[in-house]
């Protein structure tokens, strides 16, 4: 059995901020107010809208995942205290990224080094967020947060100082495309993740997706693939043909495979998120074996996997 890694998933207690001025937060039986919309935000079998760890778990272990990274999202609230309590419970099994609130009234300097001074290993920018962020109270005021400013630089900096992972996902913007290849030639040995593929079905992929070329230490992972195929559904063949061609640009050793759980399992299931990958006739067993696992493990230091054997469904 080859070793399997989630390289892009999510953790929360509960849900319950605003973004844009709209209103998030956990209901019953798994369903969220999301932008002042009623949705499936959970399986419906979660009833208290806990995302937990131990939740988790239990899928990971019946799919056979050794380990998970853990980035997280404004849309799902400031999980830092949780985030860190999961890292220092399940060290072998989880690696955990804080997230710092770039929004008015918040220093995120300081959200930043409290996160480089916690058990957390990284830290989580959702930077297409970064491209209207509130400037006041008021929910229609608005500028856009450049990744090459010197106070992200800043940020960018410390990280790399301290040995921490940033998980980056970007918009569609070209110029944040090109402000994020001066933030890795700035900062050359910092390790940084490209989340959601690169937006593989937005027009900026291959820009995105070869922004792994522009430093030794930058990955690419594809956390919300599902998602962003979902109009294609299962077994994913043009996901399989979008992971080759990105191979194709980078090379194998640069991208990795992630869920985006638990949010994509309300439509398949946990091992669908990768299976349709493992059991695809187009790409080799060492293509597999490196996509699924191997080139996180190298990227994250991921040690004392556990032994995971396969358990027969009653059914079978």
């Amino acid at each position: 059995m080859m070793t399997i890694i989630d390289a892009h998933s999510h953790l929360w207690l509960k849900q319950d901020t605003r973004v844009e001025g709209k209103r998030i937060k956990t209901l019953q039986n798994g369903r969220s107010i999301f932008l002042d919309e009623e949705v499936q935000m959970l399986p419906p079998f979660m009833i208290d809208g806990v995302n937990s760890a131990e939740v988790f778990l239990s899928n990971m272990n019946y799919a056979q995942v050794g380990g998970a990274v853990v980035v997280q999202e404004i849309i799902d609230g400031c999980q830092n205290d949780y985030l860190t309590e999961v890292q220092q419970t399940y060290p072998d099994r989880f690696f955990c990224m804080g997230m710092a609130e770039f929004r008015y009234g918040h220093d995120f300097l300081t959200d930043a080094q409290a996160v480089v001074n916690s058990p957390l290993k990284g830290l989580a920018i959702p930077g297409h967020r970064l491209l209207s962020v509130p400037t006041s109270p008021k929910e229609d005021d608005f500028e856009t947060l450049h990744l090459n400013a010197p106070r992200l630089m800043q940020l960018f900096k410390m990280l790399e100082e301290s040995g921490m992972v940033l998980s980056m996902c970007l918009g569609d913007d070209a110029q944040q495309i090109g402000e994020m290849k001066e933030v890795i030639q700035e900062c050359p040995r910092l390790r940084v993740a490209i989340g959601h593929f690169g937006m593989v079905t937005r027009p900026s992929f291959e820009q995105q997706v070869k922004l792994a070329l522009e430093g030794e230490n930058v990955m690419v992972e594809s956390g919300g693939i599902t998602w962003l195929y979902n109009a294609e559904f299962y077994p994913y063949p043009t996901a399989i043909r979008s992971i080759r061609q990105a191979a194709d640009w980078v090379g194998w050793d640069r991208l990795m495979w992630g869920s985006d759980y638990p949010r994509t399992i309300t439509a398949i299931t946990y091992r669908m998120s990768y299976d349709f990958v493992s059991k695809s006739p187009e790409l080799s067993d060492e293509q597999k074996a490196l996509f699924l696992g191997g080139n996180a493990v190298r990227f994250y230091g991921f040690k004392n996997l556990p032994d995971l054997p396969y358990i027969k469904n009653m059914s079978e």
